[in-house]
């Protein structure tokens, strides 16, 4: 069995380490080679030193990266799954939003590739915990972006995502570009899965994104994925000497 990686970005998010952790120890019980970073993109609280302690305590597959100062959630995303040790990354929120009881069926959809094939096993919210102004952006975002860019996603912005460690390294980093992860996968041919997963009220805390910080920036991007998509060039080879 292929080792997984959980890939965790977290920006102050002290008080929903422990409880997620636990989450995905239990969720994986039956996988015996995994590993979770947590990536502390320039927190201020003691997110780092909750990682620690928890590793300290016996918890030996945690590993927890720390940047100097926040980057955003693409790199730190992007530092993670470097320095992972997995063939198989498992990305999710450190919100606690994302339900780690659902990365196992997610594994065995993973399974139906052969090594070296390109996939994404996307997560859908279909039944969201989010307020009614909220879903509304986040359905009008969605039916833009698929029909701009094609990449049979309902839902990019879920952070539960599985894919191959190789494959993420071909894809164009660009800040944001972890919200395009099945276009860019598209993009190299390769398959996306939908999954349907649960979503829940966040943990603790206080979310990071509203309107505005996601939706002009989200427009920008775009436009360069559809630019990288139309300059994408595949072939077969049909003979080598």
């Amino acid at each position: 069995m292929s080792t997984i990686s959980v890939v965790i970005p977290a920006k102050d998010e002290q008080e929903n380490i422990q409880p997620l952790v636990d989450e995905i120890y239990t969720a994986l019980a039956e996988q015996q080679n995994f590993e979770i970073i947590y990536i502390d993109d320039g927190s201020s609280d003691g997110t780092f030193e909750e990682v620690v302690r928890l590793k300290n305590e016996g918890r030996s597959e945690l590993r927890v990266l720390r940047h100097a100062h926040s980057v955003g959630q693409s790199t730190a995303v992007y530092s993670g799954i470097k320095a992972a040790k997995g063939e198989l990354i498992v990305t999710q929120d450190a919100d606690g939003q994302n339900d780690p009881a659902d990365i196992p069926a997610m594994l065995v959809k993973a399974q139906q590739f052969n090594t070296g094939e390109h996939f994404c096993i996307a997560g859908y919210r279909k039944n969201r915990k989010d307020t009614s102004w909220y879903r509304f952006q986040s359905r009008f975002a969605n039916k833009v972006r698929a029909s701009l860019l094609g990449d049979g996603t309902p839902d990019t912005g879920c952070g539960l995502k599985v894919f191959p460690k190789a494959t993420f390294l071909q894809l164009p980093y660009f800040d944001h570009m972890h919200r395009f992860i099945p276009a860019l996968i598209c993009r190299l041919q390769g398959e996306i899965v939908v999954a349907e997963v649960h979503h829940r009220d966040r943990l603790a805390g206080v979310s990071k994104y509203n309107l505005w910080n996601r939706l002009w920036v989200g427009i920008v991007d775009m436009l360069g994925v559809m630019w990288l998509q139309r300059r994408a060039k595949h072939t077969d080879i049909i003979e080598q000497a």
